[in-house]
């Protein structure tokens, strides 16, 4: 595991968190942040699939703002986050993952699995970036995104008793993007992280194993 140093197309220089796989990799995953920033969970989920095989890289996508943005689950790092949040650009957040994607894609195929506002992010890159597949967990605000489609296969976790994200508004994706995999669980938003209170293990362990069967399949 180590720290890199990435430069986005703008000249903008932003950190990376990657882990590099014991055995020859399969290819690469992209793991995109909630708004709590690279914290220990997001450090886990990227040991987590290079343990799967993949080089992880997780970009720290708060850089354009502070330095070393980790944030906690609770009610001020929540506001703090989605302060952090409210400053970002299509057109930043694009550059900055393109940096990401640059960094690991001479070790094969690319993903890119996002959490929360990554799940957003992801969705962005799978319109405008040149990845092999996308998989979006409790992504909120992607509705938001659309007409706009994916030009690569894209997989979707989302919890049925999100309050965050209407159910209203997974039939509006799933309307402008017929041909992604959709996967609902009796779960709340973020239940992939042990770290919130919605954590449902069940729910994060068949949705974890359902990414890695897709990523297995469109990227090696």
């Amino acid at each position: 595991m180590s720290t890199l140093h990435l430069r986005a197309s703008d000249g903008h220089t932003l950190s990376a968190y990657v882990v590099r796989p014991e055995v020859t990799p399969r290819g690469a995953i992209v793991v995109v942040q909630e708004v709590f920033g690279v914290n220990s969970h997001i450090r886990r989920v990227v040991e987590q699939y290079a343990a799967q095989g993949y080089v992880a890289i997780a970009p720290a996508l708060f850089d354009r703002f502070e330095k070393n943005v980790e944030l906690g689950y609770d009610s001020p790092g929540l506001q703090q986050g989605i302060a952090y949040m409210m400053k970002t650009t299509n057109e930043g957040t694009l550059a900055d993952l393109n940096a990401a994607i640059r960094a690991v894609e001479h070790d094969g195929n690319v993903g890119m699995v996002g959490y929360c506002w990554g799940g957003r992010a992801t969705y962005l890159s799978a319109c405008h970036s040149n990845i092999a597949a996308g998989v979006a967990y409790y992504g909120g605000g992607m509705a938001q995104l659309l007409p706009d489609t994916p030009r690569c296969p894209m997989m979707f976790h989302f919890g049925e008793r999100d309050s965050h994200i209407p159910l209203a508004d997974v039939e509006k994706i799933r309307a402008a993007y017929p041909s992604g995999v959709y996967h609902l669980y009796p779960a709340g938003h973020g239940f992939n992280c042990s770290e919130r209170a919605d954590f449902d293990a069940p729910s994060a362990h068949l949705a974890f194993d359902r990414t890695i069967e897709f990523f297995r399949k469109h990227i090696g």
